[in-house]
């Protein structure tokens, strides 16, 4: 729970008291390798903190095939935000790519520190402002940069990613074939 602790530090001002209360309604969980996390069509009433490992974040498309749309690693809060806000069933599959620790907090942790907590409103309004410019930077790479300036970069985002993501999902996240992804390698 030390890394949470130091996560939510760096973003408000909190107290012993209101982190051990907040704190105390969560839990602790491991998933394995491959194991589904959060599955679209259920009414997502969790948040994940990683401490360890890493989440894939994908969408099935109407042929079946997986897109990955996000990466979520270490020191990150993941889940499928816009249906977990309006209380609808999810869109995305969350996915433990290794075995990854996390520490769970309901809804009704979050919405306890939202009425609580003397900065819980500031703390959600940051967790939804860092997922919103990502997604916006995303959004952006995808259709103004090349392939070749996405792969390149994608280091900076997700750190050490080509050593703990198969190939085939970093293209996919790309928007590319694992063909064309194998040919930016090369360059």
């Amino acid at each position: 729970m030390q890394q949470i602790r130091q996560v939510i530090r760096q973003m408000i001002d909190i107290s012993e008291l209101e982190m051990d209360s907040l704190l105390n309604q969560t839990i602790t969980k491991t998933f394995k390798r491959q194991t589904t996390v959060s599955q679209p069509d259920v009414i997502p009433n969790e948040i994940y903190f990683i401490n360890t490992g890493i989440i894939r974040v994908m969408v099935t498309d109407t042929h079946g095939t997986e897109h990955t749309i996000h990466f979520a690693l270490e020191n990150q809060f993941i889940a499928d935000y816009s249906c977990f806000i309006l209380k609808q069933p999810a869109l995305y599959t969350l996915q433990a790519l290794e075995e990854t620790n996390v520490v769970v907090m309901p809804r009704s942790a979050i919405e306890w520190g939202y009425r609580n907590l003397k900065e819980g409103q500031k703390l959600g309004r940051l967790i939804a402002e860092f997922y919103f410019i990502y997604q916006d930077n995303r959004i952006n790479n995808l259709y103004a940069r090349t392939p070749k300036q996405r792969y390149d970069t994608i280091t900076e985002v997700f750190p050490n990613i080509h050593n703990r993501v198969p190939q085939h999902m970093i293209a996919s996240y790309l928007g590319i074939t694992s063909v064309h992804l194998s040919r930016l390698k090369k360059v």
